[in-house]
């Protein structure tokens, strides 16, 4: 297991701010160890990442590039990479019935709210938005710091839930 790549998706409704935000960060901070993917149960027609949580990454000197919404479909195709783990990260998705992932991935409900969500400035939508990755950030720096054993298959479905209720 040492030398594995664990494989995680991360799923919101849109795939372009929550879910993007989560893969860019656990892309920037896993250490070789993690390879993180996003994807949206229904983003709309011509989505893009929410332009805020490109700014926001950058911000805080994680790389955006290469990042764009997708819907889930592509990762439950026969050729897709196959996920050890599954994380929504909005009620939304939380609540859909998902596709069949090939492989029996464990899962996980991180719930966050909206970034993107409600009114106010650029700069209150641009601090909610640093205000959701430092939180994804936090929570993803105690996934990487599982010991080894608890991202075993048998126990990552466990591990993973319990980071759900981690500040």
């Amino acid at each position: 297991m040492s030398t594995k790549v664990l494989n995680v998706l991360f799923l919101c409704t849109h795939n372009s701010a929550r879910s993007i935000l989560a893969e860019a960060i656990l892309n920037h901070i896993g250490r070789g160890k993690f390879k993180a993917f996003s994807a949206g149960s229904s983003p709309r027609e011509n989505q893009q990442p929410n332009p805020l949580g490109l700014q926001a990454l950058r911000n805080a000197g994680i790389s955006i590039e290469g990042l764009h919404s997708k819907s889930w479909d592509e990762f439950g195709a026969p050729d897709a990479p196959h996920m050890d783990l599954v994380i929504t990260v909005c009620d939304n998705a939380a609540g859909e019935v998902c596709p069949h992932w090939p492989g029996q991935p464990a899962t996980a409900h991180w719930g966050y709210s909206d970034p993107s969500a409600g009114d106010g400035t650029d700069a209150q939508k641009l601090e909610a938005f640093r205000q959701t990755l430092h939180a994804l950030k936090r929570r993803l720096e105690l996934l990487i710091s599982l010991p080894m054993h608890k991202l075993e298959k048998s126990l990552l479905q466990g591990s993973a839930r319990d980071l759900a209720t981690a500040p």
